[in-house]
């Protein structure tokens, strides 16, 4: 692949899944069951774009068995960062087999400067990176992965043959 259309690409995914808390979600998500470190929970499925810029966006609070899983569709290095996100959120990713290959508890950053442009604020934000190229990120209540002893190498169960995402 070119190596601008590797940073284009890139810059788009870190783009869309760091927006994870931009905004909030215009209709209910499908969700899907996933096992991760023997306990069931259930995420929304954020498959398009669109989708996936919203992500877990103005909420307050996450259920502690609940969060959200973003299918790639393409193995690819990404990276999130905490956009306008006020609470605290977990992140894992994971391979094509579900294996988790990077997990990282983000914290919320520092809101919006009055005057503040959009290319400063983006970027002093902190980036919590995939590392290798993933399939799958799923996010959780901060702490969450912490508490079910989930770590990296580590498989979550989940049903990848009907977690592709569409086209929006």
């Amino acid at each position: 692949m070119h190596a601008t259309r590797i940073a284009a690409v890139s810059l788009l995914c870190w783009t869309l899944a760091g927006a994870a808390c931009a905004q909030p979600l215009a209709s209910k998500l499908d969700t899907t069951p996933v096992v991760i470190a023997g306990e069931r929970f259930t995420l929304e499925v954020a498959r398009t774009p669109a989708e996936q810029f919203r992500g877990l966006g103005g909420r307050n609070w996450i259920d502690p068995h609940g969060g959200m899983l973003f299918p790639f569709g393409a193995p690819h290095a990404t990276a999130f960062v905490m956009r306008d996100c006020p609470i605290a959120i977990d992140v894992a990713f994971l391979d094509a087999e579900g294996r988790v290959v990077a997990m990282h508890e983000m914290k919320p950053e520092a809101p919006r400067r009055p005057g503040e442009s959009d290319r400063d604020y983006e970027a002093r934000l902190t980036p919590y990176p995939s590392g290798l190229p993933v399939w799958f990120a799923l996010e959780t209540a901060g702490g969450r992965l912490r508490q079910v002893g989930l770590d990296v190498g580590d498989t979550v169960g989940l049903d990848r043959a009907t977690l592709r995402p569409h086209p929006e």
